[in-house]
Formats: structure tokens, C-alpha cells, sequence
């Protein structure tokens, strides 16, 4: 495979990567840790504590998880391979704050839709079917 056809292919996969380690990071470096959260609890925190607190109102009102199956019904719908990334990248940023069930078919529905949307637009063996 040259590099012509390997970083369109690619590319979509590392983004995938990339929300995943902002999820992680998320989760394990600004939500769980307790001295931060002690920042935060009587109002007159630091500047962040604003954007802190709503990341946990996005996963404790299940926001997270409704917009990752949002996204995977659109990449359903239509043939669009950014539509099947979104909806990928949403479901392990879902997966990792804490909608298990939506993040995860989100992700598997968009991990599959873009695998096929990206064999379809590889040429490949003419006799295949």
C-alpha cells in the first residue's frame, strides 16, 4: 500500500485513537480526581471547574450516550465516512464517560459502517463481488 492510499484510510482510525485518549484523559485526569473535585465544591473554584462540572452534567443526564446513537443512526443513513467517524469517535468518548450501552454500539456501528464505506471506495480485485 503506498502512502498515497494509506493516510486517507488511516487518518479516520487515528482520530478514533485521538478521542479516545481525550476521553481517557478526561475521565482520569479532570473528572475522578478528588483534589480537583474538593476545587470545585463550594463555588469559587478556579475557571475550569465551570467546563468540569458540565462535563459530568453531560454524563449524568446520559447526553453522551444519546448523541453516540444519534450519530450512528446518521451514519446509517448516509453513506458518509466522516458520519461513521463521528459516530465511532462519540461512542468511545461515550464508552469511557460512562454510557456503556449506547457508547459501545455506537462504536461498533460506526467502526463497521466506516470499514465498509472504506472497502467500497478502495479499488480492489475487479472479479470481487
Amino acid at each position: 500500500m503506498t502512502a498515497r492510499r494509506f493516510f486517507p484510510i488511516a487518518l479516520p482510525w487515528f482520530l478514533l485513537v485521538a478521542a479516545g485518549l481525550t476521553a481517557v484523559w478526561l475521565r482520569y485526569g479532570f473528572i475522578q480526581p478528588p483534589e480537583l473535585a474538593h476545587l470545585c465544591d463550594d463555588g469559587k473554584g478556579p475557571a475550569w471547574c465551570g467546563a468540569r462540572e458540565a462535563i459530568v452534567i453531560g454524563f449524568n443526564t446520559y447526553g453522551y450516550g444519546i448523541a453516540a446513537i444519534i450519530a450512528a443512526a446518521l451514519a446509517l443513513i448516509r453513506s458518509k465516512p466522516w458520519l461513521a467517524c463521528l459516530a465511532a469517535a462519540l461512542g468511545v468518548f461515550a464508552l469511557t464517560l460512562y454510557c456503556y450501552i449506547p457508547g459501545a454500539i455506537a462504536l461498533l456501528v460506526g467502526s463497521l459502517r466506516l470499514v465498509r464505506l472504506q472497502a467500497m471506495a478502495t479499488p480492489g480485485d475487479p472479479h470481487r463481488h
